[in-house]
């Protein structure tokens, strides 16, 4: 994975006004994403998306093929087969490996204030928040407030997290449940 700093810089140079994405988003559709909370919501995406599609390759590739094969017997076609009898199996999987992304992306820092920079009331993050009133004296208020609903938001996360993955038929079979 590249460090988020580099993203970020990756994400300018794609995505800016000069950029061969960035140019043809805002001449065909009137869309600008630097320094805008769209740049922010970007950023954080694809910064996520590594840890989402590992869980979620998992996910589905820990589901029995020899459901789907049963499926293709009795008539259903490869996608078909997929979409009612894989994906729904997965669907656990999918759905922890969507909620870690999201505890992912709160925290994204680097490619953030690197893409979209630190706007306040439009590109102003948690973790940029905390970096900004770090930045203030007597700002440790605010830090510790943040902190705390930062720390609640990812632990919020990752038990809805393990729930999820505890719902699959592989983590009923290993917890007992």
């Amino acid at each position: 994975m590249l460090p988020p700093v580099v993203t970020g810089w990756l994400l300018l140079i794609a995505f800016g006004p000069l950029g061969p994405i960035g140019s043809r988003l805002e001449s065909w559709f009137g869309v600008t994403l630097m320094f805008r909370w769209t740049g922010a919501a970007l950023a954080a995406a694809i910064m996520a998306l590594p840890l989402m599609v590992r869980a979620m390759r998992l996910s589905i590739e820990g589901v029995d093929r020899r459901l789907e094969g049963a499926a293709r017997t009795l008539g259903a076609s490869p996608w078909y087969s997929f979409w009612s009898v894989s994906l729904p199996l997965a669907l656990p999987g999918i759905l922890a490996a969507l909620v870690l992304g999201f505890a992912r992306s709160i925290g994204e820092f680097g490619a953030t204030i690197t893409f979209v920079s630190n706007i306040p009331d439009e590109t102003r993050t948690l973790p940029l928040a905390i970096y900004s009133a770090l930045q203030v004296p007597g700002g440790e208020a605010m830090v510790t407030r943040l902190a705390l609903l930062s720390v609640a938001l990812s632990l919020g996360a990752l038990i809805l997290s393990e729930y999820l993955v505890r719902h699959t038929h592989g983590g009923r079979a290993r917890h007992g449940d």
